[in-house]
């Protein structure tokens, strides 16, 4: 069984078709998913409802998007961290840094990205304080200081694994993720993209334990359904491609990738 270890479930896309999603996934060999909110107002609810609507399929997370901090109060972290203390979550996710997308009006750049800041150190000390892992979103519109300042602050809480979604950087930067945070990456649909080379040197190279595979459906589409809608469903592909790339049969990196998964986000099934 392979798990879809980053989907966003509560997505307009999917709305009132769960079931249909689901039996296509199962149908896929796909089995179980871990679904991230984003923002309380907007999928926080859904998430958890869609874990009681089918609790074998799911396993919600959340957090708070970075992107989403100027519509953020102390209220909301607070609400947080009692959700994630009150009831068993995957992770907290999906938190992170953002400098790829410019400041929304009235802010500047520098407050910007210092509250996407303290807003990731207060993530990281909810999940410490809950005994919980993290997944993060770095995107960077230009070099890396995104991820060398996610890297900073999860220096200073190495009780919190990181797993770094769609990870798209270098085999450097993966060294350091392991070497330095004892985190994960994991690979989205990009690494199926014939543009991706230097992505994909990294799925050959990196260590067995080291990586995950996940969707981030709806965004990012794998070959050969790129440009249609995302599902859970269509982690298959993202299984095969990276068979081929590491010279393994597929059912080895459905074997590896869902045991790293089910210990990173507690998983029973």
């Amino acid at each position: 069984m392979l798990i879809d270890t980053h989907c966003h479930l509560a997505s307009a896309c999917y709305r009132g078709s769960l079931a249909a999603v689901e039996a296509r996934a199962r149908s896929g060999g796909v089995g179980h998913c871990v679904s991230l909110g984003t923002h309380p107002e907007d999928d926080w609810a859904d998430q958890l409802a869609m874990e009681g609507l089918s609790p074998r399929f799911v396993t919600p997370c959340l957090a708070i998007h970075p992107t989403e901090v100027h519509r953020t109060s102390p209220g909301d972290v607070g609400k947080l961290a009692a959700l994630a203390s009150a009831r068993p979550l995957g992770a907290i996710g999906e938190a992170g840094l953002d400098y790829y997308w410019p400041a929304p009006e009235g802010w500047s750049e520098e407050e910007y990205h210092r509250r996407q800041r303290e807003l990731l150190e207060a993530h990281f000390r909810i999940a410490r304080a809950c005994g919980l892992n993290i997944s993060l979103h770095t995107r960077d519109r230009r070099g890396s200081a995104c991820f060398r300042d996610a890297v900073d602050i999860a220096r200073r809480f190495p009780e919190v694994r990181p797993v770094f979604h769609c990870f798209i950087g270098t085999r450097e930067q993966a060294e350091v993720v392991f070497r330095e945070l004892d985190g994960l990456i994991s690979f989205t649909g990009i690494v199926t993209f014939k543009s991706s080379a230097k992505l994909r040197e990294v799925a050959a190279w990196c260590p067995p334990d080291r990586f995950m595979i996940e969707t981030d459906s709806p965004y990012l589409t794998p070959e050969p359904h790129r440009g249609k809608t995302n599902e859970p469903a269509y982690a298959r592909y993202i299984a095969a491609c990276l068979a081929v790339l590491r010279k393994v049969d597929e059912t080895e990196i459905e074997r590896l990738t869902s045991k790293t998964a089910r210990n990173f986000f507690r998983l029973a099934c």
